[in-house]
């Protein structure tokens, strides 16, 4: 069976930290971030980057397309 990585690329201006990304996600690679952007929100970023498979569920459910997803397959 072949395995996947994953990566979550935010836009960090853009996102207003509803969280819907990181109810979204099955395997709990999102936070929000501790820091604020320039409009005060606190923005979602990536918090166990090894365990993302690039499903792109939080990208799907993303109001304002603020998140971009790779997939790579791995090869062993």
């Amino acid at each position: 069976m072949a395995k996947f990585k994953g990566r979550v690329v935010v836009n960090k201006e853009r996102c207003k930290g509803c969280s819907l990304c990181i109810v979204a996600c099955p395997d709990d690679v999102l936070e929000l971030a501790k820091e604020v952007n320039s409009r005060g929100y606190n923005f979602a970023r990536m918090k166990n980057p090894d365990a993302c498979i690039g499903c792109a569920s939080c990208g799907y459910v993303c109001p304002d397309g603020c998140l971009t997803v790779y997939k790579v397959k791995i090869n062993e």
